[in-house]
């Protein structure tokens, strides 16, 4: 009997489960539903009982959404399926660049702004009909203006009290920049979900040879913000763990931040070690290269990086460089957001999948279960590295 199952059989959905793929999620939300589809059938085979459950069993859970637009780009929602009385998942990537619309003639791009708007104009059509709505936003919006330090905006708390405001009762991201965003929806659910066993595993498949051994291999953090996540990462696979500091000129501000002088590295040497770079995203990806640079610099044999967002902004000529300088050995990241065809060509990239662990959120949470059934992948990881330690001693 699957120990999943086992948990599930003995939950009630809160009630029936639909889903809604906002523009641009549409093949993320699809591999989705095929897997809770195939996972509920197998679930009502080792529990037949569970088959009266209303709406348990469905041929398709997702609900076809229209969102036209005006000639002057203005917009509006509108549901082909009713959603009265379901446990609704809405999906939004507000980093797909590859949606546009028409505004007087013009083709326009769809900005992070425009998608959360298509979200907002989602929940304005279901609100007072779905029984309950949750918000999954992989890449959380504006979490990069997570602080006020000066006279400016509070974008990211602004727009979690938004769709608290508009009845949304929960929030589902992944490595938000800042989790403590959080505080500002107290009264609501925002749970911050981790990649961790999926980049192992991406890691493991992309490269059998990498020797997971104190000896052999160091996490690397590349500022201090990242540290939470190297430290799990290292502890679970028992070994070392080194940190870069982000030294920055505060007087000036270039493309809405403040430029980095110069990263200082903190821990033991990495000379001959490969060395495993853990981060949340790749915006440009100038930073982690130059930290790839520096690992090199002071002597690693490989260098590997995980980040769970990878945006590319400026394009991957760098990273085919420093690939070909062989400062980078392979970089992987989720499919959590839009990812260009053109990456899975490249022989330094490598994609965490992600739409299984979606669907097991998703299901655990229709069912009104702890998410620390699937929060907590210690236990798979462990699995994992029994299964890699096997496989070596062999």
């Amino acid at each position: 009997m699957s120990k999943k199952y086992e948990y599930l059989s003995r939950a009630v959905p809160v009630a029936p489960l639909k889903l809604i793929g906002l523009p641009g999620t549409e093949k993320l939300t699809e591999k989705i539903n095929s897997y809770l589809v195939n996972s509920r059938k197998k679930l009502v085979r080792e529990y037949p009982e569970k088959e009266t459950i209303r709406g348990l069993l469905e041929d398709s859970f997702i609900i076809d959404c229209d969102l036209p637009r005006f000639g002057t780009g203005e917009s509006k929602a509108r549901l082909l399926q009713s959603a009265r009385g379901v446990d609704l998942f809405i999906l939004v990537d507000v980093c797909n660049p590859t949606i546009t619309y028409k505004a007087f003639g013009e083709q326009t791009m769809m900005s992070p702004d425009d998608h959360f708007q298509n979200l907002k104009r989602v929940i304005a059509a279901v609100t007072g009909k779905a029984h309950r709505i949750n918000v999954i936003m992989p890449f959380l919006y504006e979490s990069r203006q997570h602080r006020r330090t000066a006279r400016e905006s509070l974008d990211c708390a602004f727009s979690l009290q938004e769709l608290a405001n508009m009845g949304v009762t929960n929030i589902m991201t992944f490595d938000a920049h800042d989790p403590h965003v959080m505080n500002a929806i107290p009264l609501k659910g925002f749970d911050n979900f981790f990649p961790n066993y999926q980049f192992l595993q991406a890691l493991l498949e992309s490269d059998p040879d990498l020797n997971i051994d104190k000896n052999d291999l160091v996490v690397i953090s590349p500022d201090e913000g990242a540290m939470p996540r190297a430290i799990y990462f290292a502890n679970i696979l028992g070994v070392d763990i080194g940190m870069f500091y982000k030294r920055r000129d505060y007087s000036v501000v270039v493309n809405g931040k403040n430029p980095i002088v110069a990263h200082e590295f903190i821990g033991d040497s990495v000379e001959g070690k490969d060395c495993v770079v853990i981060d949340d995203m790749i915006s440009s990806g100038g930073s982690m290269l130059d930290v790839a640079k520096q690992l090199k610099d002071r002597g690693a044999r490989r260098v590997f990086v995980c980040a769970t967002f990878g945006l590319f902004t400026d394009g991957f000529d760098s990273f085919d460089q420093y690939y070909e300088m062989g400062m980078i050995e392979k970089v992987i990241t989720t499919d959590l957001i839009y990812q260009q065809p053109e990456l899975f060509e490249k022989p330094w990239y490598a994609t965490a999948k992600m739409e299984k662990y979606l669907a097991n959120i998703i299901d655990t949470m229709n069912h009104d279960i702890s998410t620390e059934k699937v929060r907590d992948n210690t236990h798979k990881i462990n699995k994992l590295m029994k299964k890699y330690h096997r496989s070596r001693n062999a």
